[in-house]
């Protein structure tokens, strides 16, 4: 797994803990929902780290919580 594909699955598993759909993750983060669906769907890649920042402000959790999981350690990525 890449870092990439470690957030998305992240994002996935907040939508499902918090109940959330994506779009209101988004409005609750105050991010514009196509920022969001365009890096789910792959149009763009490797948020910034201000907008998993925001994402975590909207799903009431700290950087440090999205980051909390043995995947992140795992991935694999050449820059």
């Amino acid at each position: 797994m890449n870092v990439e594909q470690a957030i998305k699955k992240r994002i996935n598993e907040l939508l499902q803990e918090k109940g959330l759909t994506l779009t209101a993750l988004c409005l609750n983060s105050n991010l514009t929902p196509s920022t969001i669906f365009d890096f789910m769907a792959g149009k763009s890649k490797y948020p910034k780290v201000i907008t998993i920042k925001k994402l975590c402000i909207g799903a009431n959790i700290t950087l440090q919580e999205f980051f909390a999981r043995d995947y992140f350690n795992d991935t694999i990525d050449i820059l």
